[in-house]
């Protein structure tokens, strides 16, 4: 036990970046335990936000919900980007070239800050059509046009905490990627109240108030990141010198991230058009649906923690000609995960109806979050592995195969069987539950018989 505890506090503390070596399963400890921390803070962005907000009323917890789901679109944008930063940062780390790995990382923070810029103007001045397309009432257009414009004003933040992270989780310091996130969300759980309900000096705005608490919070652990990157603790060190636009490494850079990028872009717009599906049965509905998913995001994102342990020991592993050592690391990381998620599923389903209660009082908001909660968890078993294997492939740099996984499942199968469920077999909101669990449960199974093929490991980046 005493051998345990030391191992984790070596994993918080982050004192090893190089995993091309070793016990596998002393690897996916050390990598995990940092990334499954920074996973569950980035989850309670979601979980603190809708639990203050829930308070103000339906509508605001509506509001959220249209709000993020296409919000969603740039978090792809950002995971792209992510993913591209672990990807060739951990490649570069492998072959031990840590003067090019930081060169690379500078050009992330360039285009991130270009994206972010661009995302977030457009988001600022086209709020209340965001909601109005999103099937919001003029009421809730009305009260909740603020939130809106603050959340995508905030958009360089949003994007440069994911990339950050990503160049942090592929030179192996995941533990500083993990302090931003604990930053972040110490941020946001004080000031969300505060602003939300205006105690004391500050003002009371609403559901305005979360987005500002969450803007400061993100800004301030970005920060951190930027701190933690110019110090050079680490496997990876941005100096000045290095932020000069370097085209032919953002073109690699765009290169991977395009597949990243358009692999999660295509998954969030099917969440855009489910949420639009439910908005026909109502706020009520809508803010069921939105406090379930926060509270599956909550257990899922600890999942990809493991899921990006695997992505760098892909990467680093491929860098130092270790493919066999990379495709070990995969299948351990997703059996890891399967065991934790069984047990989550089993939790989610005996306890639905006190945890949704949790968030809200009305019975119809309730009913809606305790079916989807129950249904999604039933593809928690094959989530397990889905997520998993599709990081690996992203961390070898082939962004394609999980895009193009991506595109059929999501989009071929999951959106119009959540139609014709829903709406055509009057199975009503819980149409649209089964769709999701069914349509990531086949994304597992074809991701499953892709890795074993394994092109991925011929990857160039």
């Amino acid at each position: 036990m005493r051998k345990f505890f030391d191992l984790l506090l070596q994993a918080i503390k982050g004192e090893e970046q190089e995993y091309t070596s070793g016990s596998i399963n002393r690897a996916i400890f050390l990598l995990s335990v940092p990334m499954i921390l920074e996973m569950v803070m980035e989850s309670l962005f979601a979980v603190v936000d809708i639990f203050f907000v829930s308070k103000v009323s339906t509508n605001a917890v509506a509001t959220v919900g249209l709000t993020e789901s296409v919000l969603t679109l740039v978090y792809s944008v950002a995971i792209g980007l992510s993913t591209a930063a672990t990807a060739i940062v951990a490649r570069r780390v492998g072959e031990k070239q840590l003067a090019e790995a930081g060169h690379a990382a500078a050009q992330v923070i360039l285009v991130s800050l270009v994206l972010g810029i661009t995302v977030g103007t457009a988001g600022f001045f086209g709020a209340e059509t965001i909601l109005r397309a999103m099937g919001g009432s003029e009421k809730l257009i009305q009260s909740g046009s603020g939130f809106t414009r603050i959340v995508f004003a905030s958009s360089p933040a949003i994007i440069l905490l994911y990339t950050l992270s990503g160049v942090l989780r592929g030179g192996g310091d995941a533990a500083v990627a993990m302090r931003s996130l604990w930053i972040a969300n110490g941020f946001n759980t004080v000031l969300c109240p505060l602003f939300i309900f205006g105690i004391g000096p500050f003002p009371e705005l609403g559901v305005a108030g979360s987005a500002v608490a969450t803007s400061i919070g993100r800004t301030a652990g970005v920060c951190y990141q930027l701190y933690a990157l110019a110090k050079g603790k680490g496997a990876v060190r941005v100096l000045a010198t290095q932020m000069r636009a370097d085209f032919e490494v953002i073109r690699n850079l765009l290169s991977v991230a395009a597949g990243g990028t358009g692999q999660f872009l295509i998954a969030s717009a099917s969440w855009v058009f489910l949420t639009r599906i439910l908005s026909d049965f109502g706020p009520q509905i809508v803010a069921g649906y939105t406090i379930a998913i926060r509270v599956i995001v909550f257990t899922i994102l600890p999942s990809w923690g493991m899921a990006n342990a695997a992505a760098t020991l892909v990467g680093q592993n491929l860098g130092a000609d270790q493919p066999e050592r990379a495709e070990t690391s995969v299948w351990r990381a997703a059996f890891f995960n399967f065991l934790f998620l069984a047990i989550v599923a089993i939790v989610f389903f005996v306890f639905a109806g006190s945890i949704i209660a949790w968030f809200n009082t009305d019975p119809v908001t309730i009913a809606t979050g305790v079916s989807c909660l129950r249904i999604v968890c039933l593809g928690y078993l094959f989530f397990a592995y889905g997520m998993v294997i599709s990081q690996s492939f992203n961390g070898a740099g082939d962004t394609l195969t999980p895009t193009l996984m991506n595109l059929v499942c999501f989009w071929a199968i999951e959106i119009p069987l959540a139609y014709l469920l829903a709406k055509q077999l009057n199975f009503g909101p819980d149409g649209v539950y089964i769709s999701i669990a069914i349509s990531e449960s086949l994304l597992a199974v074809v991701g499953i018989v892709l890795f074993r093929r394994g092109k991925w490991k011929m990857k160039k980046v």
